[in-house]
């Protein structure tokens, strides 16, 4: 029989939604224990060690003006932010020609851009017509969850250049093919982050800042701040509850409170055993919504050559298997590093390679970007989130044609006293740390309303 606890809540998870919810809900005078599986706290949030106190980011690192919710929380926690390297030019290599530039706008023919534009203000528009908390209530949902992104692209753009770029924003913010989900999601999800624009840009957009440090110190601050409440290395295994409360068994724990709330990717709450079973929409839920493939890749140099060059590290390109890039080295400017990203299909065809012969791909394709010197780093450090056993998959989940519409009001909706939080479940900035937040709060805030 292992240890027994009994508390008022228990958090499912210690990334950033879990650990903000037990912060929220210990101001309001409700203990909370959080239970994590994995052996440190932060989630899909983890820092590498570079040495001399440099770290890159393996998990979530960038965060945008617009993101209110964790630019608070990081001026909170007397952490300091950086901005993302946006010096010099950028390049864009498509179709074998390679063309660098400066602005928002890539250098693309003519026809081009009038046909990347009109599809860009088209779609735009559409994901302004979805509402935030209630994306199945659209007035085209129906239609919309019936085709693919990927239909959409194809029935709205003329140019292989226009589609190109909806295939790389399809993999840069979905980590998915533009097939693998519906138009209706990519629409609300869009208008969660704000739009186009401000999900794929640096300057007033969603990759304009990083956290000296390391954005897991966010996690480990607010982990801190918990104490003893945080258990590591603790797997849930099993959530029973009946009219009094909840019992959460975990491997050598078992905790009673009055509620509980399930942080964690719904890929893996769903591998949870609930007694008595989840009514069999949240179950089907659950069922599909698969997250994304994606392995990020820090390749670190001595120093940030592209810069001396006139670059700013910034790549999109048609060398597979890398499609886009940025400059990641730390806030000092050395060493140099290039962070970049086997997405989608990507990820899964790459990810069957072995290690060496993946990073020869990679630097292949950051070779034909950056020259020679780029073939040569003193250090590649990679992070498969789809095989790690405590994630299986990043940023976030997808939901193919049909799911918004049938399953999606379950999404939030509380299971008797089982409540949801995670970054998937918000309305805002879906997907993101500020999204993360903003879960974390609204499920603490549904516990305490009905304590």
């Amino acid at each position: 029989m292992g240890q027994r606890l009994d508390t008022d809540v228990v958090v499912v998870g210690a990334g950033l939604a879990g650990l903000i919810a037990a912060r929220a809900l210990g101001a309001a005078g409700s203990h909370a224990v959080v239970l994590e599986a994995r052996d440190r706290v932060g989630g899909r949030v983890l820092n590498h060690d570079l040495g001399n106190g440099d770290v890159v980011e393996l998990g979530g690192e960038w965060i945008g003006p617009a993101q209110l919710r964790i630019n608070k929380l990081v001026a909170e926690l007397g952490l300091e932010i950086f901005p993302t390297y946006n010096e010099g030019e950028n390049l864009l290599d498509l179709h074998g020609r390679v063309k660098r530039y400066t602005g928002e706008i890539p250098p693309l023919p003519p026809a081009a851009l009038v046909d990347l534009g009109q599809s860009q203000l088209r779609f735009d528009r559409m994901a302004k017509q979805v509402p935030l908390e209630a994306p199945w209530a659209a007035g085209r949902a129906e239609r919309w969850d019936e085709e693919t992104f990927a239909t959409w692209v194809r029935r709205n753009t003329r140019t292989a250049s226009a589609r190109f770029f909806w295939e790389v924003f399809s993999e840069a913010v979905f980590a998915a093919e533009p097939q693998d989900f519906s138009l209706l999601y990519a629409l609300a999800y869009t208008h969660s982050g704000g739009g186009v624009n401000s999900l794929i840009g640096v300057r007033n957009a969603a990759q304009q800042d990083r956290v000296v440090g390391g954005t897991q110190r966010i996690a480990q601050a607010l982990a801190e701040s918990l104490a003893d409440n945080v258990r590591v290395a603790t797997p849930v295994r099993r959530i029973t509850q009946d009219e009094h409360g909840v019992t959460v068994v975990a491997d050598a724990l078992e905790v009673r409170a009055r509620r509980a709330i399930v942080s964690i990717p719904p890929v893996l709450a769903g591998r949870i055993s609930y007694e008595p079973v989840l009514p069999a929409r949240r179950d089907l839920l659950t069922q599909k919504m698969p997250a994304g493939s994606v392995i990020k890749i820090n390749v670190i140099y001595d120093e940030p050559f592209w810069r001396a060059e006139g670059l700013s590290g910034q790549v999109a390109g048609d060398r597979s298997p890398i499609r886009f890039t940025f400059d990641n080295s730390p806030p000092s400017g050395s060493p140099g590093v290039i962070v970049c990203f086997l997405e989608g299909a990507q990820a899964r065809v790459f990810g069957r390679l072995d290690a060496a012969e993946r990073r020869r791909a990679v630097l292949a394709s950051l070779s034909g970007y950056f020259g020679k010197r780029a073939g040569k780093p003193v250090d590649f450090v990679e992070q498969d989130w789809s095989a790690e056993e405590w994630t299986r998959g990043c940023y976030g989940a997808h939901m193919a044609p049909g799911v918004l519409t049938q399953f999606g009001p379950v999404l939030r909706e509380p299971i008797g006293r089982i409540h949801w939080a995670g970054t998937e479940t918000a309305s805002v900035w879906s997907g993101y740390m500020d999204g993360a937040l903003q879960s974390g709060e609204r499920a603490a805030a549904e516990v305490l309303a009905a304590s």
